[in-house]
């Protein structure tokens, strides 16, 4: 099945939204940091917070989007956005709860309606180990750290 089948972003920014959820690691700082041109300690400092699990997630807007995201232009950061953007809808709670799919389906206008939860998983699972986006990163987003799949 094709990725378009599953899922085919609509770039509405729904998953742009929310406190707390745009964790990025190491890498991607300094990914996104060069992509800016900006050095480390002033875009840890302007940019991210960090929580009490010592994860660093982007700071949102006043509107509760994610600070990089501009509702008439997308994502200022796209080229270098963080795997857990990347991986958006095949998240952990999404690939293992029926209902947190169901809920993600309301939510995301780009998943497919008619897609079943078995179907879903599948391709999600085979998106995430083909895109590299499980991690075993202590520090990563929870949404990605995903065992024995």
């Amino acid at each position: 099945m094709s990725e378009d089948l599953v899922f085919n972003c609509k770039m509405c920014g729904q998953c742009c939204r929310g406190e707390g959820g745009i964790i990025v690691v190491q890498e991607e700082i300094e990914h996104i940091c060069k992509y800016l041109n900006i050095p480390e300690q002033v875009f840890i400092s302007e940019y991210l917070i960090k929580d009490v699990c010592g994860k660093y997630s982007i700071k949102i807007n006043k509107h509760g989007y994610c600070i990089f995201f501009d509702t008439k232009k997308g994502c200022k950061i796209h080229v270098v956005k963080p795997n857990i953007c990347r991986a958006w809808p095949f998240f952990k709670g999404n690939l293992e709860d029926v209902i947190s799919f169901e809920m993600a389906k309301e939510y995301c206008p780009g998943i497919n309606k008619d897609i079943g939860f078995d179907e879903f998983k599948k391709y999600g699972y085979r998106f995430l180990r083909q895109n590299g986006l499980i991690t075993l990163c202590k520090n990563g987003p929870n949404a990605l750290t995903i065992s024995g799949k």
